[in-house]
């Protein structure tokens, strides 16, 4: 479905695409890695019109419903600054290019997972 979903992306114009991996996200107080119950993977994608990134996000929503994948949501169509398309596994964000520097979430993701112990936090 990832791959399906990044050349919906790619088909539409959409740029700047990134891919992160949220199963190297999730760790533990023992620094075991876990699965993510938020998704598989976040894309996030850029388009230079807000009507650009409505077509992205609604053709996107076609293209999965043609392939049989019904339950979709879909927030922040009517302004389409940012749009979060929710896939299950997979969650999309499609930005115009300066909202997305503004939020930056790109940052927040790919930034190491800090850990810290029970013992840790009874200290603090």
């Amino acid at each position: 479905m990832k791959d399906l979903v990044l050349q919906s992306i790619d088909d539409d114009k959409g740029f700047d695409v990134q891919t992160i991996s949220l199963s190297q996200q999730v760790k533990d107080e023992d620094s075991a890695i876990h699965d993510s119950s938020l998704a598989d993977y976040i894309i996030i994608a850029s388009g230079t019109s807000t009507m650009q990134i409505k077509s992205i996000a609604t053709k996107l929503k076609d293209r999965l419903n043609a392939r049989g994948i019904k339950d979709i949501r879909i927030e922040g169509l009517m302004q389409s600054d940012w749009v979060v398309v929710d896939i299950g596994d997979i969650v999309v964000h499609l930005f115009r290019p300066e909202v997305r520097e503004f939020y930056n979430i790109e940052k927040m993701w790919n930034m190491p997972t800090p850990t810290a112990s029970h013992d840790d936090l009874i200290t603090a």
